[in-house]
C-alpha cells in the first residue's frame, strides 16, 4: 500500500469536505504559528526585558478561558450547529488579530494590549476548539475518525514548520505587527471552506438536548470511565507543566543561545518537525492505543531532560524533535481514544473537559515555569516539564497494572511486558 494513497495514510482526503476543510485549515494554520511566534518575541524582547513571568502571564490569559468557559464550550458544540458556530468563532479571532496587528504596526501597542487580547482570543478560541475537533467526525463519520484527527494534526503541526520560519523573516524583515496582520488575512481560508462545504454530505450526529444538568451530566460520564480518568490526569501533568514550549524555547534562543527572532523562529520550525513526524505515524495506524500514551510520556521527559542539558543551539534544536514526536503522539492519541469511545451526544462536553484540562491548566504551570526560569534558569524550567512526563508515565502504568493487569517479566535476557487485550474503545454505548 502506497504512503500516499487514499486508502492509507491520507484516506481521509478522498472526502470532498474533509479535503476543502483541510485546505482552509492549512492555510489558518500557519498564520496561527506566525502570530504565536510574533506574540512571544514582542512581549519577550520588545515590552519587556527578557521576562519570561510576562509571557507566562500572556499564556495563562489566552489559555485560561478553556477553564473558565467550559459550562458553555462542550455544550454550544453539542448543541449548536458546528459550521455556523465556526464561522462566527473563527471571524472573531480573525478580528483579533487585525486589532492586534494595527496596534503593534502604529507603535502604540503597550503590554496590557497583549494581556487583553491574548484572554479575548482565548475565550473565541475556548468556544472554537471543542466544535472543531468534533467537526471532524460531521466531516468523515466514525469510520475514518482516527485518520483525520491524525491528518489535522499532521496539517496544524507541517504549519508549525514554516509559520514560525516566516514570522521571524517577517519579524527581522518589516517588524512584527505585519504576523499578526498576516494571521488576520488567513483566517479567510477557514471560513472560505466552511461556507462552500457540500452541507448535505455532512454525517449530523444526534445532538445534545437542552436539559438541566448538561455540564454535570459530562462530567458524570467521565467519571465513570476509569480510562477517561487516567488520560485526563496525565493531560493536566502534561498540559500544565510540560507543553509551555513558547516559554522553553523562547528563553532558551534569547538566553542561553542569544539567538535573534530567525533563529527562535528556526527552532519552532525544528520542534515542527517532530510533531509533523508523529502525526504521520499516527494516520498510519488503524486504531489509537491507549498502552501509546506511556511511551509518549516517557520518551517526552527523556526529551526534556536531554533538552535541558545541550551544550549548543543545533544540539538543543535536535532534541525537540525528539519532544514534539512524544507530546503529539499524547496529544492526538488521547484527542481519537477520548471521541471515539464517547456517545456522540456527549462528544463535545467530553472534548471541552479535555481541551479545559490539557490547556487550562496553563494558567496554573506557566507563571510557574517562566518564574523557574526566570530565578534558575531556562534548563531548570525544562526540567520541570521532564518531571511532569515521568509523573504521567506513572499515572498510565498504574492504570495499566489495575484494570489491564500489566505484567513484568524477564525473558531471553531482555525485560518484558504483557498485560490484557481489553477494548480499545470501552464501554461505547
Amino acid at each position: 500500500m502506497s504512503l500516499f494513497s487514499f486508502t492509507g495514510t491520507f484516506r481521509s482526503l478522498a472526502n470532498y469536505n474533509y479535503r476543502l476543510w483541510a485546505g482552509g485549515a492549512v492555510v489558518s494554520n500557519v498564520g496561527t504559528w506566525m502570530q504565536r511566534v510574533a506574540q512571544d518575541w514582542l512581549v519577550l524582547t520588545q515590552l519587556t526585558h527578557n521576562n519570561a513571568s510576562a509571557l507566562g502571564l500572556v499564556m495563562a490569559l489566552q489559555f485560561g478561558p478553556q477553564m473558565l468557559m467550559l459550562p458553555f464550550s462542550g455544550f454550544a458544540a453539542d448543541f449548536f450547529d458546528r459550521r455556523k458556530l465556526l464561522m462566527g468563532t473563527q471571524a472573531a479571532m480573525g478580528l483579533l488579530a487585525l486589532g492586534l496587528g494595527l496596534l503593534t504596526v502604529t507603535g502604540v501597542v503597550e503590554l496590557w494590549h497583549v494581556y487583553v487580547f491574548a484572554f479575548l482570543h482565548g475565550c473565541a478560541a475556548a468556544l472554537d476548539a471543542p466544535a472543531r475537533q468534533t467537526f471532524v467526525s460531521d466531516l468523515v463519520g466514525e469510520e475514518d475518525l482516527p485518520n483525520a484527527v491524525a491528518l489535522n494534526s499532521t496539517s496544524f503541526n507541517a504549519a508549525r514548520m514554516v509559520g514560525p520560519a516566516l514570522a521571524g523573516l517577517l519579524i527581522a524583515g518589516v517588524g512584527t505587527g505585519w504576523a499578526f496582520l498576516v494571521n488576520a488575512l488567513s483566517f479567510g481560508g477557514v471560513l472560505a471552506s466552511l461556507t462552500f462545504l457540500k452541507v448535505g454530505e455532512l454525517h449530523a450526529s444526534r445532538r445534545a438536548v437542552r436539559a438541566p444538568g448538561g455540564f454535570v451530566a459530562g462530567f458524570r460520564y467521565v467519571w465513570q470511565r476509569p480510562d477517561l480518568r487516567a488520560i485526563l490526569l496525565m493531560l493536566f501533568l502534561i498540559g500544565t507543566f510540560g507543553l509551555n514550549f513558547p516559554i522553553f524555547i523562547s528563553t532558551m534562543a534569547v538566553k542561553v543561545f542569544h539567538t535573534a527572532a530567525g533563529g527562535y523562529g528556526l527552532l519552532a520550525s525544528m520542534m515542527a518537525v517532530g510533531t509533523v513526524t508523529g502525526a504521520l505515524l499516527a494516520a498510519g495506524r488503524e486504531r489509537p492505543r491507549i498502552e501509546l500514551l506511556f511511551t509518549g510520556a516517557a520518551v517526552f521527559a527523556v526529551g526534556c531532560t536531554l533538552a535541558a542539558v545541550m551544550p549548543n543551539y543545533w544540539l538543543f534544536g535536535a532534541t525537540l524533535v525528539m519532544i514534539g514526536v512524544s507530546a503529539l503522539t499524547i496529544t492526538n492519541s488521547t484527542n481519537s481514544l477520548m471521541q471515539l469511545s464517547t456517545e456522540p451526544a456527549m462528544r463535545g462536553r467530553v472534548m471541552a473537559i479535555r481541551l479545559a484540562i490539557a490547556m487550562g491548566g496553563t494558567p496554573i504551570g506557566a507563571p510557574i515555569v517562566g518564574w523557574v526560569a526566570d530565578r534558575f534558569g531556562p534548563r531548570w524550567a525544562l526540567g520541570v516539564a521532564a518531571a511532569a512526563g515521568v509523573g504521567a508515565a506513572l499515572v498510565m502504568i498504574h492504570y495499566l497494572a489495575k484494570h489491564r493487569h500489566l505484567r513484568v517479566h524477564f525473558g531471553q535476557g531482555r525485560i518484558r511486558f504483557s498485560m490484557d487485550a481489553g477494548d480499545a474503545f470501552p464501554l461505547r454505548r
